[in-house]
């Protein structure tokens, strides 16, 4: 076991109690507790994006993001035929910020405003009402349905965007031994939380690891993530429509991805319990290995991106801006789209009905 020295807080004392009554968490049990306990946790307690958060996400990075995911879902519609009504919808949408740049992109395609209806995926109370601010601006109040779950949206044609939702499920990770795998734990040792591993439990998706890892190697496995993208394809495979998921991660897991980020800064995931937020990379194969429609080749997003135009909208943004605002603006092009940024790291992989083409920017 290895000790993480920190110091105390409320909630680790809450785990330390928990753990020495009842016996180690899971890594997705502690994700879980961290992020989601109701007085103590990250998402009920903090404002976690913007420049004032712990993060920036893309769409708080420029416009041109949330406007090549709009037009890019707009076409798609287009390429369907036109259906009516269908559900526009994004899981996870932070502050709204996406979603308004997506439906000021699309207000002029048209009948795609008249035919939409727009779905939030979002269990707090406090991020819908900061996406119902945003979104005020552009869209009727009477015209957006939030849900608690996924598989609450509607039975209609889907066109949905789930941009760093994956990353923030939970997750359980196992380590490579002799003889299998042993699963890595939060335990506790006097006062302090502590890593530890503990024999693993039988299971399939651990058996098909053991021809691509050495001792030593770590597995993470999201059980939440192939569920969610499964509901997902079936609305797609039963009403027609898209999903764009775009996340960190790779084809397949391999290595401990389990990070946290405070004050735009990485941080331990075992220090400041609920005061930092986790994540885990997405794990692409496992994601869309049950979808019960098609999906796209998992592209990068920089590629993405410039596939769909976004150089040329940069350039035609550039012809008004100056100074700091100019230097601004390409810097955030680079951030989006450069290998050494975002264009790399980040992943696209498109959801879409058996024998329809792809959406645009991405290939089978």
């Amino acid at each position: 076991m290895t000790d993480l020295p920190r110091e105390m807080n409320a909630l680790e004392r809450l785990l330390l109690n928990r753990i020495k009554a009842q016996g180690p968490l899971t890594i997705a049990d502690y994700m879980t507790e961290c992020l989601l306990h109701p007085t103590l946790g990250y998402y009920t307690t903090r404002e976690p994006f913007g420049a004032a958060g712990d993060f920036i996400t893309a769409p708080e990075i420029s416009q041109m993001f949330g406007e090549m995911l709009g037009l890019c879902l707009a076409q798609t519609w287009l390429d369907q035929g036109t259906p009516g009504p269908f559900a526009l919808a994004e899981l996870g949408p932070g502050r709204g910020t996406l979603m308004a740049d997506i439906l000021r992109a699309t207000r002029r395609v048209p009948g795609f405003h008249d035919a939409a209806q727009v779905h939030l995926v979002e269990a707090s109370p406090r991020m819908r009402a900061a996406q119902a601010g945003t979104l005020g601006h552009v869209w009727p109040a009477d015209r957006i349905t939030w849900h608690d779950r996924v598989d609450d949206l509607p039975e209609l044609p889907i066109y949905l965007v789930a941009n760093e939702f994956f990353d923030a499920l939970p997750i359980r990770q196992f380590q490579r031994t002799a003889d299998g795998f042993a699963e890595v734990v939060v335990g506790a040792t006097e006062d302090r939380l502590t890593v530890g591993l503990v024999p693993a439990p039988a299971n399939p998706a651990l058996d098909v690891r053991l021809a691509d890892t050495r001792a030593g190697d770590v597995v993470e496995i999201c059980a939440a993530a192939p569920l969610i993208a499964a509901q997902v394809g079936q609305r797609i495979a039963d009403h027609g429509g898209a999903a764009l998921i775009l996340d960190y991660g790779d084809w397949r897991s391999l290595g401990d991805t389990l990070q946290a980020m405070g004050g735009q800064a990485y941080a331990s995931p075992f220090a400041r319990p609920g005061e930092v937020d986790l994540t885990a990379h997405v794990d692409f194969e496992a994601l869309v290995a049950d979808v019960p429609c098609a999906h796209s080749r998992l592209t990068t997003q920089g590629v993405f991106l410039e596939r769909l135009g976004i150089t040329a909208r940069a350039q035609a943004l550039a012809d008004d801006l100056t100074g700091p605002a100019l230097e601004d603006h390409v810097a955030a092009h680079r951030r989006l789209t450069h290998p050494q940024e975002m264009g790399t790291l980040f992943k696209v992989v498109a959801l879409f009905p058996t024998g329809a083409p792809p959406p645009p920017g991405l290939d089978t």
